[in-house]
């Protein structure tokens, strides 16, 4: 079995991994940096399997501020990330995002709207009336109004994967395709990774980016972490009647949210407390017919005749504490560093958090301080307050 040895060693090649290898190679460029993906194809990522949303709308402030700067990483994504005359494509389309209020919501949502403006985000109140005049085709009766964030978006999210990747092995940075089956420690200190072909790679830093597999990984190295996968499922629908241009994505209190896609279809999904747990890909036509395309029609009427295209499921890391990321190193091991349970914001996170992993690597100054993230938080049971003030 072979050995090799790197200064710091990013278990999981998606787009935190990617990220994080990017800043670091940038950051510190002699570092000797070694990425290990299980799956290169990506064909299981939740990177790849998600709707590739980033939205300004949190009540969490250092939320806002995560996607403040990604934001500002997206729109240079192309520029940045072009290496030699290849320059990525990312479609990236501010098309916005529109999230419903109900009037059990509606204090919470004027709390964060006004502390995102205060952050000088561009988030505005809609009226049911402003709601009809742009989008003909809701319904809003019986809501209070909505939030829109014009800047809100989507993009190509295996294009911003693949940027990552191509920019940071330009830097130096090394992808491996394996399997890690163990952080190796001794006491306080880790010491290196094993795969399951059985070789090991020595070194002293490890960072965590495993997505919704990042617990078992922890679990190797005696660490538990309250993150568990969880199941999400997206519909792709052909509808009869078309909108006259591009919708936002639409969220409305009870959890569904849909937006047109490229050629005219509506991606639609629903996050339900009974989405099942683990490593399950399987999708559900019963549960779009039984349960979304009823709700879907009474807030759109005029979808009332559509078909359904196909569907597909990926994994949300659900960090079951307070549904907020993981960041920084462990408190206990030494090396071991975090970037975990972002309950499906990962994607959008991914340009702040991996900076932010990689200033406290390399001992940089922190450009934004994400501290309030630490996993010191987890040792002591103390989730984070998502009510808008902080």
């Amino acid at each position: 079995m072979s050995q090799a040895t790197y200064d710091v060693v990013i278990v999981g090649g998606g787009i935190m991994g990617g990220a994080t290898a990017y800043y670091l190679t940038k950051t510190a460029p002699d570092i000797k940096l070694a990425v290990v993906e299980m799956d290169p194809s990506y064909s299981r990522a939740s990177t790849t399997l998600s709707m590739s949303n980033a939205r300004i709308q949190f009540s969490f402030r250092s939320n806002v501020q995560i996607s403040q700067y990604a934001f500002e990483a997206f729109e240079n994504f192309e520029q940045d990330m072009t290496v030699d005359d290849n320059r990525p494509s990312i479609l990236y389309r501010r098309e916005g995002n529109l999230f419903l209020v109900d009037a059990d919501g509606r204090s919470s949502a004027e709390k964060a709207l006004k502390m995102q403006q205060e952050l000088g985000c561009d988030v505005e109140w809609w009226t049911p009336e402003k709601i009809r005049e742009r989008y003909p085709l809701y319904n809003p009766e019986g809501y209070e109004g909505a939030t829109f964030g014009p800047k809100d978006g989507h993009f190509d999210a295996y294009g911003v994967l693949m940027g990552y990747r191509a920019k940071a092995i330009s830097q130096g940075a090394e992808f491996i395709h394996g399997e890690v089956v163990e952080i190796i420690r001794s006491g306080k200190q880790v010491t290196g990774i094993r795969l399951k072909s059985g070789d090991t790679i020595n070194t002293a830093q490890v960072v965590n980016c495993a997505g919704a597999w990042c617990t078992g990984i922890a679990r190797t190295a005696g660490v538990e972490l309250p993150i568990e996968p969880v199941k999400r499922q997206v519909f792709a629908l052909d509808t009869k009647v078309k909108p006259d241009g591009p919708l936002p994505l639409t969220l409305l209190p009870s959890g569904l949210y849909f937006r047109t896609e490229t050629g005219g279809m509506i991606l639609l999904g629903k996050s339900m407390p009974e989405d099942p747990v683990g490593f399950d890909f399987s999708w559900d036509d019963k549960r779009f017919a039984e349960i979304l395309w009823p709700e879907l029609v009474e807030f759109v009427p005029d979808f009332e005749y559509l078909k359904l295209i196909r569907g597909w499921a990926g994994l949300y890391a659900m960090n079951r504490l307070d549904e907020n990321a993981i960041l920084g190193e462990w408190p206990e091991l030494k090396g071991l560093y975090l970037a975990n349970g972002f309950s499906g914001h990962g994607l959008q996170q991914a340009p702040a958090v991996g900076r932010y992993i990689s200033e406290l690597i390399t001992c940089q100054p922190h450009a934004l301080d994400l501290s309030i993230f630490g996993p010191e938080r987890i040792l002591e049971n103390r989730p984070l307050n998502e009510d808008g003030i902080y």
